[in-house]
């Protein structure tokens, strides 16, 4: 049986977790890129040269490469910022490397394949658009921000939310994008800043409705802590609506998926010293969006509250197997997941028992 194919949707960070863990995999990746950043270098570079901003597709391709020594090399190399010299301080070189390649090539694609290759990678790197467009938020007192940068680094007046946000022009898809949605078995929403790293993609003129679209199971991986400037207070029911919202849809996703992993009481005390929190589990909210809550093991161990990229690997995996075993063992009728045991085959909704998040995980 062919790989099963997954399109993880996002930018930064977030995209960079899932791809670590889903590299080793037996799937078939596509990182789908969200082109609207516009601070430090990948904002540097977009100002100067006209380019697309490079940083998060070097963040997907750093994370796709493979394991040999030689990757591992050139990721450290794609990874190193220079701290010093006039012109190059807080330029990493992998962005520099992709600005480079996109002159001597011509073009953003034949760049981005030519640094898959250098990479060894093991799977696909879509931008979402190839058009040069801006992240506007309006605010609800009317103000407006400008620039992804703007919205994700803003400090005053965090009590205005964001009302909502629209892209300056209008961005089209980059084709491919659609190819990938469209025969995947799996979509991957997050993690990620909402605002700024998964939103943006689904501004993009076709990319919501190729997902509503799409056969695919719809999964959302909910972000860990809230974050002032963007998802302050916030739960896990804020978050699919807003997704729902962008989507242009009212049909429920299919997962939504949280960690269960209790957060050491001193990390959560440092955090909370910057106004994140834990984005609690509103199980009722949320299960009017979505079809099942599953919680699993997700914290990286550390010093910092993140997703292990390894165990989100594990459950997404275990999400798109157990769809697989329904598939071959489908009766007619509709069908859904008991998600308290995700091994067993599916039963049908009339005997089906909603399965419950641990409200205190995440």
């Amino acid at each position: 049986m062919s790989n099963k194919k997954i399109v993880v949707v996002g930018g930064g960070t977030g995209n960079h977790t899932t791809l670590t863990g889903l590299r080793s995999r037996d799937c078939d990746v596509t990182a789908v890129v969200a082109m609207t950043d516009s601070g430090g270098s990948s904002g540097r570079l977009r100002e100067e040269m006209g380019h697309l901003p490079p940083g998060d597709l070097r963040r997907c391709l750093m994370a796709l490469a493979c394991d040999s020594a030689e990757s591992n090399l050139m990721r450290r190399l794609f990874d190193y910022r220079f701290s010093t010299g006039d012109g190059l301080n807080g330029h990493s070189f992998g962005n520099l490397l992709l600005a480079a390649l996109t002159e001597v090539t011509g073009d953003t694609i034949t760049a981005i394949d030519e640094a898959a290759r250098i990479l060894g990678i093991r799977g696909t790197v879509h931008p979402v658009t190839l058009t040069r467009s801006t992240l506007c938020a309006r605010l609800v007192d009317g103000s407006e921000l400008a620039g992804e940068s703007a919205i994700d680094l803003r400090n005053d007046n965090l009590e205005v939310a964001i009302d909502y946000i629209y892209l300056d022009p209008k961005a089209y898809v980059y084709p491919p994008v659609l190819d990938a949605i469209a025969s995947a078995d799996a979509i991957i929403l997050g993690p990620g800043d909402i605002y700024t790293s998964v939103l943006p993609n689904l501004l993009v003129e076709d990319v919501a409705q190729a997902i509503n679209e799409s056969d695919a199971i719809k999964v959302h991986v909910c972000n860990l802590m809230t974050k002032p400037n963007e998802s302050s207070g916030f739960r896990t029911s804020d978050f699919l609506a807003l997704l729902m919202e962008y989507l242009g849809t009212s049909q429920p996703l299919d997962f939504l998926l949280v960690n269960n992993t209790p957060v050491p009481p001193r990390l959560l005390e440092r955090y909370a010293a910057d106004g994140q929190h834990p984005v609690a589990v509103d199980e009722d909210a949320s299960l009017t969006m979505v079809g099942r809550i599953i919680d699993r093991p997700l914290l990286a161990p550390g010093v910092f509250i993140r997703h292990s990229p390894a165990a989100l690997a594990d459950a997404i995996m275990e999400l798109v197997d157990a769809v697989s075993r329904h598939d071959r063992n489908a009766s007619p009728g509709p069908m859904v997941f008991d998600c308290d045991d995700l091994g067993d085959p599916l039963v049908p909704e009339e005997t089906m028992t909603v399965g419950s998040a641990n409200a205190d995980g995440d």
